[in-house]
């Protein structure tokens, strides 16, 4: 897989990175938000209501989603004074193979030396 880096030049995602990715696009919601973003940039409320979801809702996954780097958020002042947050898509491209695959693993975290592990540990 490869995203955009500020640069705009491409960049290969890490293991982890790539996992964050296809964890965050695992879900119908994430789905429709990056879809419907694609064809447009939206304001949040506008999004929500194209996709006929709680504000709520889908602040939720606009924060997953930008978390893992696949949309981007601005603020803008409308002509009637009104701060609207609008998010866009940032490009990225996800070609899956076996090699890929075997790269990504090649730069993944060692079980039990990432951050959740080091929670389940002390807990224990």
């Amino acid at each position: 897989m490869t995203t955009s880096a500020p640069s705009g030049e491409p960049r290969d995602l890490s293991g982890d990175e790539l996992v964050r990715v296809l964890a965050t696009l695992a879900n119908p919601h994430r789905l429709r938000v990056v879809a419907a973003l694609s064809r447009e940039r939206m304001y949040v409320s506008e999004l929500a209501r194209a996709l006929g979801i709680s504000r709520a809702l889908l602040q939720v996954h606009l924060r997953k989603l930008e978390a893992a780097g696949l949309v981007t958020a601005r603020v803008e002042v409308s002509e009637d004074g009104k701060a609207m947050k609008f998010y866009e898509v940032n490009r990225f491209a996800i070609q899956l193979t076996p090699e890929t695959v075997e790269a990504a693993e090649r730069t993944l975290t060692p079980p039990g030396d990432g951050p959740d592990e080091q929670k389940t540990k002390g807990s224990k």
